[in-house]
C-alpha cells in the first residue's frame, strides 16, 4: 500500500543570507505509512514545528516536496490543505473561537475544507453525535453544547479543540505539544482523548512533545530531530524497549525542557 505522507528534501532557512541565520529543515525525509502515529522529540529549535508548519501548508520550504495521499501539495495553500490536515496547538486558545458555543465551534469544524453555510449544519442529528463524543471525553461537556467557549477552562478547551480537528475526517492529524500548556492532571486527561479519537478514528497522526514518557508509551514511532535534520528514526520492538534514560544518553538530549513527566 502506498504510504500517506511523503517528505522529501525538505529544506527552510529563515533571514536567510543574515549574520547567524542555519537551516530551520535541513534536506528533511520522512515517510509516513496509513495509521501511523509517529512522535518527534528534539531540544528547542531543532526543527519540530517547522516541520509540521510546512506540512501544514503555515510554512513555504525552500525546497524539496510533500506529497499526501499520492498527491503533490508542496505548494497548495494551507486553507485548501485543511480539510485533510488538521491540527491542534500548543496553546488551546488558538483552534477555538471563544465567542461561538460548543456545538457552533463543531458545525464549523465539521464544515472544514468545505462551502456549506453553518446555520444549515446545526440539526438535531448533529447535537446528538455531538453530544456522544463530547461524552467520550468525560469532562461534562455533553451538556454543555450552548455554552460559549470563552468559560471553559484551558484543559476542555484542548479537548475541545480535538474533537473538532478530526470532525472533518482528517487524512493527517497534527498535535503539536498539545499537552505542553496544561497541569498535570488535564494533560493525562487530554492525553487520554487523544489516544481514543486517533484509535477510533483510525487516524494518522504526527506529534510534536517535549515530554520523554509521552516520546515512549505513545505511537508506533519515535524520530528525533536536530539541528533541521531527522538524526533517528526508531519503530517495533526497539521503541518498545526505550527508556527515558536511554533517550537522554543516545540521543544526548538538552533536556530543559524534556520532562520525564508532564
Amino acid at each position: 500500500m502506498a504510504p500517506l505522507l511523503v517528505c522529501r528534501g525538505l529544506r527552510k532557512t529563515f533571514n536567510a543570507g543574515l549574520p547567524g541565520s542555519r537551516p530551520a529543515l535541513d534536506r528533511v525525509d520522512l515517510t509516513l505509512a496509513r495509521g501511523d502515529f509517529v512522535v518527534i522529540i528534539g531540544s528547542n529549535g531543532a526543527g519540530k514545528s517547522t516541520l509540521l508548519n510546512t506540512i501544514a501548508g503555515a510554512v513555504s520550504p525552500d525546497g524539496g516536496s510533500i506529497v499526501l495521499d499520492g498527491a503533490d501539495i508542496t505548494r497548495t495553500p494551507a486553507h485548501r490543505r485543511a480539510g485533510a490536515i488538521t491540527r491542534v496547538f500548543q496553546d488551546p486558545m488558538i483552534g477555538t473561537a471563544a465567542a461561538m458555543t460548543i456545538e457552533e465551534n463543531l458545525a464549523l469544524a465539521e464544515q472544514r475544507g468545505k462551502v456549506r453555510g453553518l446555520a444549515s449544519h446545526l440539526n438535531s442529528r448533529k447535537r446528538d453525535d455531538y453530544r456522544a463524543r463530547l461524552a467520550d471525553l468525560k469532562l461534562g461537556l455533553e451538556g454543555r453544547l450552548e455554552t460559549p467557549v470563552a468559560q471553559l477552562s484551558g484543559g476542555q478547551r484542548q479537548a475541545l479543540s480535538l474533537i473538532m480537528a478530526v470532525l472533518s475526517k482528517p487524512k493527517l492529524l497534527l498535535l503539536d505539544e498539545h499537552t505542553a500548556a496544561l497541569d498535570p492532571r488535564t494533560a493525562e486527561i487530554v492525553m487520554a482523548a487523544t489516544l481514543m479519537v486517533v484509535s477510533a478514528n483510525a487516524l494518522t497522526a504526527l506529534m510534536v512533545t517535549h515530554n520523554m514518557r509521552q516520546a515512549i508509551e505513545t505511537g508506533n514511532r519515535l524520530v528525533m530531530m536536530d539541528a533541521g535534520r531527522i538524526r533517528d528514526d526508531i519503530g517495533g520492538a526497539e521503541k518498545t524497549a526505550l527508556t527515558a534514560g536511554d533517550l537522554v544518553e543516545k540521543f544526548k538530549i538538552d533536556n530543559d525542557r524534556m520532562l520525564l513527566g508532564n
